[in-house]
């Protein structure tokens, strides 16, 4: 980093949201030492950290000196969750939605860990936490796009013709953040650019319309759990199943409609992180091919999705989507069936441990 740590840690201890260090968890699955972390002490420290450890539970995870945390293997979450952790993925970094689950904090930033900090076209050290927290608390605007990008954001504002009765805009329940470096393709992309990297630092926020899909990537990542976080489940992925890698992308299609269903935002662009490491094209294919068959009728589903009226809250419009999933992607393969009943009890264990989130709906307390 091009700053003295000091300079930094002034930096961060001065900003207006540090405040939020008691009502934020920050959310890391990983299978091996969190060495990557001295990296983001400046950034992070203040914060609690929840660990997902995916793999094999007799393995010790070492945490660099300084941080709170609290750390989960599998041996914990079966003993958490009962029968209900057979919901949670295995061998998969899926395992990271069971700290979602067990948060009690209002904010979750997930992070892997394989992303360190990225600079800025100056050179500047990005806080990645920071600019997320920016974009939750500031609204979203997915009923009228406005052309210069987050009408929000510091020096910008809502373009000549944006109607005035939508300026005020709705909550933001999820920021998605973007990456230097090493692109976040599929294994048929990353085989045929095995070289590219990206370079590209733009500097915009942008509220993805309501109507309209994203491929959401779990690795740099924040939302607002009381608004969303029962919907933040990253499936049934891993050991045992018959598709990987799209963990971050089937939540991602489940709270878009869902935040379009219950009025709330999703933002993305900034902030960056470099992600450091390519993982193996050959090994993604293989857990990627099926759902490279499968995401063609998928995505149609997702953009044909329509929620009943008095689905109020998030637990209401994601049972609801589990059942169109058993439905009408059950006929595609045996396991969107698996899925479902997996959906179902996400919900049920969520609701066991967050016995008062079933009340959030629309952002409000009932």
């Amino acid at each position: 980093m091009n700053e003295p740590a000091t300079a930094i840690e002034a930096a961060v201890a001065a900003s207006p949201l540090h405040q939020l260090k008691d009502e934020l968890d920050i959310v890391i699955p990983t299978i091996r030492n969190l060495d990557f972390l001295e990296m983001w002490r400046p950034f992070l420290q203040p914060y609690h950290l929840i660990i997902v450890q995916d793999g094999d539970p007799s393995k010790t995870i070492k945490v660099p000196n300084g941080f709170d945390y609290e750390l989960y293997n599998r041996n914990d979450i079966n003993r958490i969750l009962g029968p209900k952790a057979s919901c949670i993925s295995f061998k998969d970094s899926a395992c990271r939605c069971f700290g979602y689950m067990v948060s009690k904090k209002k904010y979750i930033f997930t992070i892997d860990d394989d992303c360190f900090v990225a600079k800025d076209a100056s050179g500047k050290a990005i806080n990645a936490l920071e600019q997320h927290i920016k974009n939750l608390l500031s609204p979203s605007t997915p009923f009228f796009f406005n052309t210069l990008y987050d009408p929000f954001a510091d020096g910008a504002d809502f373009v000549r013709g944006y109607p005035f009765s939508l300026r005020e805009g709705v909550p933001t329940a999820v920021s998605h953040g973007l990456w230097l470096n090493i692109p976040d393709y599929d294994a048929p992309t990353q085989l045929v650019k095995p070289l590219e990297r990206n370079t590209r630092f733009v500097d915009a926020v942008l509220t993805i319309p309501k109507g309209t899909l994203f491929p959401m990537c779990g690795m740099n990542l924040a939302f607002d759990r009381q608004l969303i976080g029962p919907a933040m489940y990253f499936g049934l992925m891993g050991e045992g199943q018959p598709i990987g890698r799209y963990d971050d992308m089937w939540a991602g299609w489940c709270i878009k409609v869902i935040c379009d269903h219950l009025g709330l935002g999703v933002k993305t662009g900034l902030p960056y992180i470099y992600h450091s490491k390519a993982s193996n094209p050959f090994v993604n294919l293989r857990k990627e091919y099926k759902g490279i068959y499968w995401q063609e009728d998928i995505i149609p589903f997702f953009q044909q999705v329509v929620l009943p009226k008095d689905s109020t809250s998030v637990q209401k419009c994601y049972i609801e989507l589990a059942k169109q999933v058993k439905e009408k992607l059950g006929k595609i393969d045996p396991y969107f069936d698996k899925l479902a009943d997996a959906m179902v009890t996400w919900i049920q264990a969520w609701d066991g441990l967050n016995p008062t989130s079933a009340s959030f709906s629309n952002g409000k307390t009932g």
